[in-house]
């Protein structure tokens, strides 16, 4: 009998100006999360290069490649040497003009199954990513891999519980969210714990909800690449169980390649047990599609 368990493989990192030398590190984290056992590989957001939202400078378009290119076509190679499942994140250019914040899904047998594009884009202080991205326009995804059903959303996808429900009522079993989030340096003593409080919790509940794994892999560093007081990414990439619960944790400040057992099997155990998809109101959320109800 085909055992039901499956082993996630995070890389949390820091991350150079230098796009060859990130991508060359991704993999060789990936090579060694593989050796270890990690069936399912996802890499944190944006892993090619620093977090260059933190300005509005045409020159950055640059770092954006097409899909498929250099990066997957790395990964590929990996996935079938292996025999792993890769989620690698990266900055699409789909045409002139229109470039994507895009995760790649790659199976074991190195085929791509597909892509799937940040939906969710912010414009915030030092993240200013409306300039950089379109928004995604594949709607929410699962994909059938060779270890389980999968969904894929990005960063600030993870406040929405929208986009985690569309994508577990496709099967998902496992949500990634590769991430670069972390604190504005004058803002960390005031607010710093609330926020990454916050960011865990958002998360952890999408699990409960949906009675499935999530997975948030995060990077680490203090970037600066304008000047400034830049961000101090906070790491603690981290797997939650299907009641929430977090399974394990990275360090806030160290590289680590976390590699987490989860048994796919309770995800059909709390579904069942704890039937949330069974009891929702179809018929009462069509306002969900409005902005606000008056």
């Amino acid at each position: 009998m085909k055992s039901s368990v499956v082993k996630l493989g995070l890389l949390q990192s820091r991350c150079t100006a230098n796009p060859k030398e990130n991508l060359k590190k991704t993999l060789a984290l990936a090579e060694q999360a593989a050796k270890r056992g990690a069936n399912i590989i996802c890499t944190q957001e944006l892993f090619r290069s620093e977090y260059f939202c933190q300005s509005e400078d045409h020159k950055c378009f640059d770092l954006a490649e097409p899909i498929p290119g250099p990066s997957t076509q790395a990964f590929q190679r990996l996935a079938k040497k292996h025999g792993v499942v890769v989620i690698a994140s990266l900055f699409e250019k789909r045409a002139s003009g229109v470039y994507h914040n895009t995760a790649a899904v790659i199976d074991a047998d190195g085929s791509l199954l597909g892509i799937y594009r940040k939906m969710h884009i912010p414009d915030d202080p030092l993240f200013y990513e409306k300039f950089y991205f379109t928004p995604g326009d594949l709607g929410f995804r699962a994909w059938r891999t060779k270890f389980g059903k999968i969904g894929v959303l990005i960063c600030w996808d993870q406040w929405y519980p929208e986009g985690a429900r569309l994508t577990a009522m496709q099967g998902a079993e496992i949500l990634f969210y590769p991430t670069a989030i972390g604190w504005h340096p004058k803002e960390k003593k005031e607010h710093g714990a609330n926020q990454h409080g916050a960011w865990e919790l958002i998360q952890r509940s999408h699990a409960v909800a949906n009675g499935c794994y999530v997975v948030a892999v995060n990077r680490i560093g203090h970037e600066a690449p304008v000047g400034g007081d830049g961000l101090e990414f906070w790491g603690q990439s981290f797997v939650a169980g299907t009641s929430g619960q977090i399974l394990q944790k990275a360090s806030v400040d160290k590289e680590e390649i976390m590699v987490v057992p989860v048994d796919l099997a309770k995800v059909d155990v709390t579904r069942t047990h704890w039937p949330f998809l069974r009891d929702r109101r179809i018929d009462a959320y069509g306002d969900l599609i409005k902005r606000l109800i008056d």
